[in-house]
């Protein structure tokens, strides 16, 4: 099924962007042109490859198509490149997922360590470590953070290291609800990431065989999260980076300073011989060496 390089740029465009109208402002062409050549790609393909939604969004084909639509246009990025023909001003782009704890602590560290010359822009989409392989498998990145050891097919797998996170609270939240240790940790309020954040939980399993059954607060951004704990209203699994120095000072007190929550974190990327991706491998994996804990 034949797929003309202007039609693949064309579904990235649509995908990225969300609407036809701004995929159509992105590309300099028409809406009516984009609807022609994703009408076109479909027609090849046999398939419906995206959702007239809003945003738009792409179907299980589209999802496959993107991917390779994103793997043809990293290929042409390296060739003009490594020619020098990519103009002035020309700009790799680059989608990564990357866990929100990662970027607070390490994962940018790397980035800003990529010799400028590359040129490249980042996407980061922000998503839970266990829920980044979803991004790689749909196309939408091309190289992810993720707790998943197993590769997704099309890509590569690397051991970065573990990110070590400590039980912690207030030293008036732990006066206020009586805690000692874990004891009566679990009818405390807790903070929680997100609905899919299941640290607290696995980290009072670990130790008592049952979750928490108190109040939760839901915190969506990790400096945020580790505020919150600071500030009183709960406890939570904070990375050791975002809480050692209030360890330190006695602001924060840990409940089970023993038993740490481990996560093993991993680095997917596409299996292509792309110096672009190489290099923020390379990167990637330097830094996260300075920054977690051996595997």
């Amino acid at each position: 099924m034949p797929f003309q390089f202007d039609h693949l740029s064309t579904l990235t465009a649509l995908i990225d962007e969300g609407t036809f109208e701004a995929a159509s402002e992105r590309l300099h062409v028409t809406s009516s042109a984009v609807s022609q050549r994703i009408r076109a790609m479909e027609q090849s393909a046999g398939k419906v490859l995206v959702r007239r939604t809003n945003p738009v969004t792409p179907t299980e084909a589209g999802d496959a198509v993107l991917r390779y639509a994103r793997q043809v246009l990293l290929l042409d990025q390296d060739v003009l490149s490594e020619l020098r023909q990519g103009g002035e001003g020309q700009r790799d782009h680059v989608p990564l997922a990357v866990n929100a704890d990662s970027l607070s602590t390490w994962f940018l560290e790397a980035l800003a360590e990529l010799p400028a010359e590359l040129g490249a822009v980042f996407e980061i989409h922000r998503e839970d470590e266990e829920h980044t392989t979803s991004l790689l498998r749909s196309g939408s990145v091309m190289a992810a953070v993720t707790s998943t050891p197993e590769a997704v097919q099309g890509c590569s797998v690397q051991g970065l290291g573990v990110m070590r996170y400590q039980a912690v609270c207030s030293p008036e939240f732990a006066e206020r609800h009586g805690l000692r240790g874990v004891e009566g940790l679990d009818a405390a309020p807790v903070v929680n990431f997100d609905r899919k954040d299941e640290l607290q939980d696995r980290f009072l399993r670990n130790l008592t065989g049952e979750g928490s059954t108190g109040p939760r607060h839901y915190v969506p951004a990790s400096e945020d999260f580790a505020r919150t704990v600071l500030l009183g209203l709960g406890w939570g699994a904070v990375p050791e980076q975002q809480c050692r120095a209030h360890l330190e000072s006695g602001r924060l007190v840990a409940l089970a300073p023993e038993h740490p929550v481990e996560v093993r974190l991993f680095w997917q990327r596409w299996n292509l011989r792309s110096p672009l991706l190489d290099r923020i491998t390379e990167c990637v994996r330097t830094e996260a060496a300075l920054r977690l804990h051996p595997m």
